[in-house]
């Protein structure tokens, strides 16, 4: 499906020095953001309160939400949790006060609103797991990398796959530069953005080198360059299609899906608008640099091809 058709290629890789330079850029600010500033962690990983209040009604999370924060508290999570009538409270801890003070202040501010709202349970997230968190998440960050590793170079060729690999961290370390940069706060729901938008640029970087390959069996007389300008201007129609269309869906959760979904939807923006810009100027861009080939994805076949307009083509002695 196309909404269009761009008949003559567009040179992309004529300004791929430029792009690319700006990327690097872009990344060296990102890590030395990571460094210096570091992520503003969430409860998840740094330890707190956890709170499970229930309501005789459907629960007003905003309400909730500016009551508890009216205490003093900063980065508070409310959300509903199994009913529209049970809240998750997650409290940053706080030096010299315990959970059980904490969870009084917060029920009494509460209940001074709602006298019939009751607490279901209330225990410490402690730091130790807030690390162990950390460290699974790290884990399963470099098992995706290796998984796409090992997909590409089966599915294509190393080049491709060193290409690939270096677009989608390049992706990553921009939104964790982001998230650094204005300490946003950093959750597991961002985390799960974060391995969304590996497999999503990903997959933007197959559907180009599938094309790249597709065109090195079809156009002989065309050379590198024009290989991957012609993989890429074909392939932007679809790339509105999809982008734009998950685009919509993530800036209705960004717009309207409240604080809880907010810095997900953002770090799924973030990917996205990047995850484009390094399927084209990086991904392609790393793949050319490195000296992709015909050879390199269409194995010749031992037999010698004969020029149709040769009148001996086919004569035998």
């Amino acid at each position: 499906m196309e909404f269009f058709k761009i008949k003559k290629d567009i040179p992309f890789m004529r300004h791929a020095l430029i792009f690319n330079v700006i990327s690097f850029t872009t990344f060296v600010l990102a890590v030395f953001f990571l460094f210096s500033r570091g992520l503003h962690l969430s409860v998840e990983f740094t330890g707190g309160t956890v709170m499970e209040v229930s309501y005789s009604q459907p629960a007003d999370v905003e309400k909730v939400r500016g009551t508890v924060a009216g205490l003093g508290f900063t980065d508070v999570q409310v959300q509903n949790f199994g009913t529209a009538r049970e809240v998750m409270i997650r409290l940053p801890a706080q030096k010299g006060v315990t959970t059980a003070q904490q969870s009084e202040k917060v029920m009494a501010a509460l209940k001074a609103d709602d006298p019939q709202i009751t607490l279901r349970r209330t225990e410490f997230v402690g730091p130790q797991v807030g690390e162990e968190l950390a460290q699974d998440g790290l884990k399963a960050l470099a098992m995706v990398v290796v998984g796409i590793m090992i997909y590409l170079a089966f599915r294509f060729e190393w080049k491709y796959a060193v290409a690939a690999i270096i677009a989608n961290l390049h992706d990553v370390v921009i939104i964790l530069g982001f998230f650094a940069f204005f300490q946003w706060e950093f959750s597991l729901s961002v985390l799960a953005a974060v391995l969304a938008v590996l497999g999503y640029s990903v997959n933007e970087s197959v559907v180009v080198f599938d094309r790249i390959r597709e065109n090195f069996r079809r156009y002989r007389k065309m050379n590198t360059v024009q290989i991957i300008d012609n993989a890429i201007t074909s392939t932007i129609s679809r790339t509105i299609i999809t982008h734009g269309s998950t685009q919509i869906m993530v800036l209705s959760m960004l717009l309207f899906g409240g604080p809880t979904l907010f810095y997900f939807a953002l770090a799924l923006t973030i990917g996205i608008l990047f995850g484009i810009y390094s399927s084209v100027f990086v991904a392609a861009a790393i793949a050319m640099w490195l000296g992709i080939k015909r050879e390199d994805l269409v194995k010749p076949s031992g037999k010698k091809e004969e020029d149709p307009n040769d009148p001996n083509a086919g004569a035998t002695v």
